[in-house]
């Protein structure tokens, strides 16, 4: 066996959702500020992984009404990205409601972010990109082709 032909295991698969208000600000949350979590103390946005036997849909559904009692049956897929570490679904869908007012499970605190007040050096997971191709149009589909939407 050639040391090229190592086995490396598929990467893991996580979803996120991009929760849009009529003014074009998007949803993101603080997490938390424990140390022994990836990203401490950091913005994001909301999402988590997909466990065995479940589809991307069935994962960003269920994560969404456990984090922040949310129904987002309504959001579509917008596009895939393939970073490094994952392959992460992004899903879209307007949404208004006061931040204050969406309860919280998971993180310090949500706050809406118009494009121009994104904290764009704090931003977990590689979630910068996803933002500003978003804020622009782009979407990144399966094959790692971009697209002008």
């Amino acid at each position: 066996m050639n040391l090229s032909d190592t086995y490396s295991p598929p990467k893991r698969a996580g979803t996120s959702i991009i929760l849009r208000n009529s003014n074009n600000q998007v949803l993101l949350f603080l997490r938390d500020n424990k140390p022994e979590i990836p990203y401490p103390n950091l913005w994001d946005i909301p999402g988590g992984h997909v466990e065995a036997g479940e589809t991307p849909e069935e994962t960003i559904v269920r994560e969404m009404l456990e984090e922040i009692e949310t129904d987002v049956t309504a959001c579509r897929r917008h596009a895939i990205y393939d970073f490094p570490d994952r392959i992460e679904y992004i899903y879209l869908m307007d949404f208004d409601a006061a931040a204050e007012t969406i309860p919280l499970h998971e993180g310090q605190c949500l706050r809406w972010f118009a494009e121009k007040e994104i904290p764009w050096n704090n931003l977990a997971f590689g979630f910068d990109l996803v933002l500003r191709d978003f804020f622009v149009g782009r979407q990144r589909l399966d094959d790692g082709l971009e697209c002008q939407s």
